[in-house]
């Protein structure tokens, strides 16, 4: 059911998390996110994600009405003109569709290792401290068909606010894992037969082009400039690179995980 409320004033406590959308690692740490583009706003309302509320325009109440009326739950949403909300959030609003929801609980590793077909396709991060990279890592993972996505302890959360808004909504359909130890956790693939492969250019690294990627693999990933770790291109059975021209060093995270992983789907066909 829908309880509907409009409001003039920015002071009821029930708009806490709309006021504060600059502090999503506070957000984060409480364990609820904030959508902020309508097209988010849209994939979650089809995820069927527990809704904490929603804050709306009247056009955008109006064109989401049928999902709204859908959902079997009972959701409180919030109508204010944009100048309200562009107020509430402290920037200038060009869509005028919010909602706060429940970060969901993680699963474990064993539950996604034991519930993805084979062969598997896995992916892996270390030291995205971008959200919105992160994001688009994710969105990559999606459309490439990566069974689930590992983050490793030194990367951003994938649940703030911009990883969010730059997954366009996919990180509701990705599974993903975040490890403590990413390390042990690449050890612990290996010794399950997925073989690991660092995403880093490096005196020896193989080319792309030339790597059979159609068995269980996890391609890790890190951030542009520094790339991986030592600890954790020692815990990868290969370094692959993209082959480049002289004068370029590497592709943004996100670009180069596009590359890798469209590689390895059109490999598997």
């Amino acid at each position: 059911m829908l309880h509907l409320e409009t409001i003039q004033s920015l002071d009821a406590p029930e708009l806490e998390l709309y006021r504060t959308l600059r502090r999503s690692e506070e957000h984060e740490r409480a364990g609820v996110f904030v959508a902020t583009n309508a097209k988010v706003v849209q994939r979650l309302l089809a995820a069927q994600y527990p809704l904490l509320s929603m804050l709306l325009t009247p056009a955008w109440l109006e064109k989401l009405g049928p999902q709204l009326r859908a959902r079997p739950d009972d959701l409180r949403v919030f109508i204010a003109e944009k100048k309200i909300v562009e107020a509430i959030s402290g920037y200038q609003v060009h869509q005028g569709a919010f909602a706060a929801a429940k970060i969901p609980p993680a699963p474990s590793f064993e539950e996604l290792f034991a519930a993805s077909p084979r062969p598997l396709l896995l992916a892996a991060v270390e030291s995205i401290s971008s959200a919105e990279n992160l994001g688009a890592v994710i969105r990559n993972c999606v459309a490439f068909g990566v069974h689930f996505l590992i983050v490793g302890e030194t990367c951003c959360s994938p649940w703030l606010r911009r990883s969010v808004s730059s997954s366009m909504g996919a990180i509701f359909a990705q599974p993903l894992v975040r490890t403590d130890n990413l390390v042990r956790t690449l050890n612990e693939l290996r010794g399950r037969g997925v073989r690991c492969l660092a995403a880093h250019p490096q005196p020896g690294s193989k080319k792309l082009s030339a790597m059979d990627l159609r068995g269980d693999g996890c391609v890790v990933f890190g951030a542009e400039g520094p790339g991986l770790s030592g600890a954790v291109l020692a815990a990868c059975d290969d370094a692959v690179e993209i082959p480049m021209p002289p004068g370029v060093d590497s592709l943004n995270v996100a670009s180069a995980t596009a590359v890798f992983l469209y590689e390895a789907r059109r490999q598997r066909g």
